[in-house]
């Protein structure tokens, strides 16, 4: 059986970035050729609706998210954090019910990015001792 590995939905092509957009990431091929692949959308297991306001995180980065010292905001103004931080633990939730110990998340995300801040989830992820990585 193949190794399972987290990957975030949108890039294997679902519908769940954050304006509905469908985005495809090409590289996930040669990843379902070696792993068994269990899409996850942070944002959406925390309970918000896509499409969704993009939103960004305010006073630091993933880390500080997790610590209280930082939270999320939508761009209409809203605080998401919480949202955010459930969808976070129910990845985290997923992965060790699979026993999963890497995860390839979107790139550029205020929940899976790496750069140019980490997103919560990805933080809370590598927090965890999972390896993570980002594309698209």
């Amino acid at each position: 059986m193949r190794e399972p590995l987290l990957v975030s939905a949108c890039l294997l092509g679902l519908a769940t970035r954050y304006d509905g957009q469908i985005l495809y990431e090409p590289l996930t091929e040669s990843l379902r050729k070696r792993y068994l692949l269990v899409p996850v959308c942070p944002e959406q297991l925390g309970g918000l609706p896509t499409p969704r306001p993009a939103a960004e995180i305010i006073e630091g980065d993933g880390l500080a998210v997790l610590s209280g010292k930082a939270r999320v905001v939508n761009l209409r103004g809203e605080d998401v954090t919480e949202a955010f931080l459930r969808g976070a633990r129910e990845v985290l939730r997923v992965a060790r019910f699979l026993g999963i110990r890497r995860a390839v998340l979107k790139a550029r995300s205020p929940s899976c990015g790496l750069s140019p801040k980490v997103g919560v989830t990805a933080a809370l992820l590598l927090s965890e001792g999972l390896e993570v990585y980002e594309l698209g």
